[in-house]
C-alpha cells in the first residue's frame, strides 16, 4: 500500500506539472489564466497526442507532440498528411487549391490567409472536409485493444494442455472472467445461454476498464478520454441494443406488441411505452457511462485549476490532497463503471433472451 501511495502522488505531480505547462497555462507573456479553457482542452479529443511542454531560458514555450496522421476528403480528392504540418495550428496546410486550417481541435476549409468566418450567432460558417483522421482518442482505443489482446492471448495459451494452478498473469484475469461469468452472464442471462454471449460481455468490460484506467495516467501514453466521449459510447450502447433485440424471443416481442392478460385498450398505451423503452435503456446506457468518466475527469482538473487561480503556493497542498482522494475515487469508478455497463447489458440480453413460463 506504501508503494501504491507514493505511485499515485508522483502521477499526481506529474499531472501537475503536465497541465501547468500545456498550452492553455498562464505565462508572464500570456493572458489570464482559464481554467475552463484548459479543462476542455484536456477532456476533448485531439489531432496529436500531447507528450511534454517545457520553457526553455528565453521564457519561450516548447511542445513535444507525437503527431497523428490528418485523413480528409473534399470534393472527391483524398489528402493525407501528418498532424505536425499544421504546427500545433499555426500554419496552413495547403492541398491543390485548398487551404485547411486546425482551429480549436477542428479543420476547417479557409483562404490563404487562414480567415475564420462567424455567423450573427457566433458560430464558425466555414466549410469542413469530410475528416477520416486517427486522432487521440482513436490511438488510444486502438492501444487499449492492443493491451487486451497480448492480456488474453498470452493467457490463453498457458491453458492448453495444462491443468496446473493459476500463476502471474493467470492468477489476476481467471478471478476476473469467472466474476464476469457467473455474477454478470450466469446471473442475469441464465446458465443455459450465458455463454453464447459471454465473449461480448468479457471484451465489455475489459475494454470499459482499461481505457478508464488509461483516462487516469496523466502521461503520455495516457491522459485520453475514451469513455469520456460520447462518440464511442454511443457505439458501445448501440451494439448492447442490436445484441439485445436480435436475440429477442417470440416472447420478449409479445411483451412489447401484445401484453399477454391486459385489457385490449391498455394494450395500445403500453405498447407505445414499452416501445419507446426499447431506446431508452440504450440512451442510458450511453449518458451514465459519458457522465460519470467525463465528471471524474473535470473534477481533478478543476481542483488543479486552484493553484492557477488563487495564484498562490499555499493552496497547493490542500488542492493536492483533494484531487489525490478523487483520483483514488476514480480508481474505483474505472472498474465500477465497467462492471455496471456489463451488469445493464447482461440483464437487457437476459430479458430479451428469457421465454415465457406457459402454466
Amino acid at each position: 500500500m506504501q508503494y501504491l501511495r507514493h505511485f499515485v502522488i508522483t502521477l499526481l505531480i506529474v499531472g501537475i506539472s503536465q497541465y501547468s505547462t500545456a498550452e492553455d497555462a498562464p505565462s508572464d507573456h500570456a493572458t489570464e489564466f482559464d481554467p475552463v479553457e484548459m479543462i476542455m482542452h484536456h477532456i476533448g479529443d485531439a489531432h496529436e497526442w500531447h507528450v511534454y511542454s517545457y520553457t526553455d531560458s528565453n521564457d519561450e514555450q516548447h511542445h513535444i507532440s507525437l503527431p497523428l496522421p490528418i485523413i480528409l476528403i473534399n470534393n472527391g480528392a483524398l489528402h493525407f498528411f501528418l498532424s505536425s504540418s499544421f504546427h500545433h495550428g499555426e500554419s496552413l496546410v495547403k492541398k491543390g487549391d485548398t487551404h485547411y486550417k486546425l482551429y480549436h481541435e477542428k479543420i476547417y476549409i479557409t483562404d490563404a490567409n487562414g480567415t475564420i468566418h462567424y455567423n450573427d450567432s457566433h458560430q464558425i460558417i466555414n466549410e469542413k472536409p469530410w475528416d477520416f483522421s486517427i486522432t487521440k482518442n482513436v490511438t488510444s482505443m486502438w492501444l487499449s485493444i492492443l493491451l487486451i489482446l497480448l492480456l488474453f492471448i498470452s493467457t490463453a495459451r498457458k491453458y492448453k494442455g495444462k491443468t496446473e494452478t493459476p500463476r502471474g498473469l493467470q492468477s489476476l484475469l481467471e478471478p476476473l472472467i469467472l466474476f464476469v461469468r457467473d455474477d454478470i452472464a450466469v446471473a442475469q442471462i441464465g446458465k443455459e445461454k450465458a455463454d453464447r454471449f459471454m465473449p461480448y460481455l468479457l471484451t465489455l468490460f475489459f475494454f470499459i476498464w482499461i481505457n478508464n484506467l488509461i483516462g487516469l495516467i496523466p502521461f503520455f501514453p495516457g491522459g485520453s478520454n475514451l469513455t469520456g466521449n460520447i462518440s464511442l459510447t454511443l457505439v458501445l450502447a448501440l451494439i448492447t441494443f442490436l445484441v439485445t433485440n436480435i436475440n429477442g424471443s417470440k416472447s420478449y416481442w409479445g411483451h412489447i406488441f401484445w401484453m399477454p392478460g391486459v385489457p385490449v385498450p391498455i394494450r395500445f398505451l403500453l405498447s407505445i411505452i414499452e416501445f419507446i423503452g426499447l431506446f431508452t435503456k440504450p440512451f442510458a446506457l450511453m449518458i451514465r457511462l459519458l457522465a460519470n468518466i467525463t465528471a471524474g475527469h473535470i473534477i481533478i482538473l478543476s481542483l488543479f485549476s486552484l493553484i492557477f487561480v488563487m495564484k498562490s503556493v499555499a493552496i497547493a497542498p490542500v488542492s493536492i490532497l483533494m484531487a489525490l482522494m478523487m483520483f483514488m475515487l476514480e480508481i474505483l469508478v474505472a472498474v465500477l463503471q465497467a462492471y455496471i455497463f456489463t451488469l445493464l447489458s447482461a440483464l437487457f440480453i437476459g430479458m430479451a433472451v428469457q421465454e415465457a413460463e406457459h402454466h
